[in-house]
């Protein structure tokens, strides 16, 4: 697995310039799961955040690394930190984790271990849809994507007694005073990734991760009933 970016942030105030963007805490142990988000309160960026040393680290979707880097570094002003990237050789797999692995904090996504290569083959999409996970430049669009429509809530992926990040205050009105009318679902039927799924002729989402007969589709909570994809039935999953 190649396509990560490791981003090292150092310094003495690296602890308090990231509690005060990402929407979880870096955790004192292990992994943790959060996202960089637009003062809009719309997705950036998300990542796994663990702890080397005195170092906080980041692991980035590799083409999300650059802008991330640019992004963070617009917010240091005068803050002593130091961001640096680094790629990176990740395993994966949901079975027995080797020495040295840690536990992927997201439901089902089994573990991760840095410095080495090779996985144990799981069908990463698959778990994914199973486990109704998004996945960056997929499920998660840049400038686009808010969390909670997204399931980070469930994911583990904010924290909504942290205090202020960034788009914190648009991220807590969704939570507290609104209900959601979008967002990830897990669907089944006959589709392709990119299909539009329509009922009684009114656009209701778009199918994004297959596996088998099940996807995840962002959808319209209140146009679930009668949902079709070129003629043929979806339901929810």
């Amino acid at each position: 697995m190649t396509e990560r970016t490791l981003l090292r942030i150092t310094g003495p105030d690296a602890g308090h310039f990231l509690h005060g963007l990402l929407t979880r805490d870096v955790p004192e142990t292990g992994l943790g799961y959060a996202a960089l988000l637009t003062p809009q309160g719309k997705y950036l960026a998300d990542f796994l955040t663990f702890r080397d040393g005195d170092a906080f680290v980041l692991d980035v979707a590799r083409d999300l690394a650059p802008a991330l880097a640019q992004r963070l570094g617009m917010y240091k002003l005068r803050s002593k930190v130091e961001i640096a990237a680094e790629e990176a050789e990740i395993a994966r797999g949901t079975g027995e984790a080797p020495e040295g692995a840690m536990a992927d904090p997201r439901p089902g996504m089994g573990w991760r271990l840095y410095d080495a290569g090779d996985g144990d083959g799981t069908d990463w999409d698959a778990v994914r849809v199973e486990n109704m996970v998004p996945a960056t430049g997929i499920e998660l669009v840049p400038n686009e994507s808010y969390i909670l429509e997204m399931g980070f809530e469930r994911l583990g992926g904010v924290d909504f007694r942290k205090g202020c990040y960034v788009g914190q205050e648009v991220t807590a009105r969704m939570k507290h005073k609104t209900e959601l009318r979008k967002g990830l679902a897990r669907v089944r039927g006959d589709v392709t990734p990119g299909a539009e799924i329509t009922a009684d002729g009114r656009p209701v989402g778009t199918v994004h991760t297959v596996s088998g007969d099940r996807a995840l589709a962002y959808l319209r909570f209140d146009r679930t009933d009668g949902m079709e994809v070129n003629g043929a039935p979806l339901t929810l999953a």
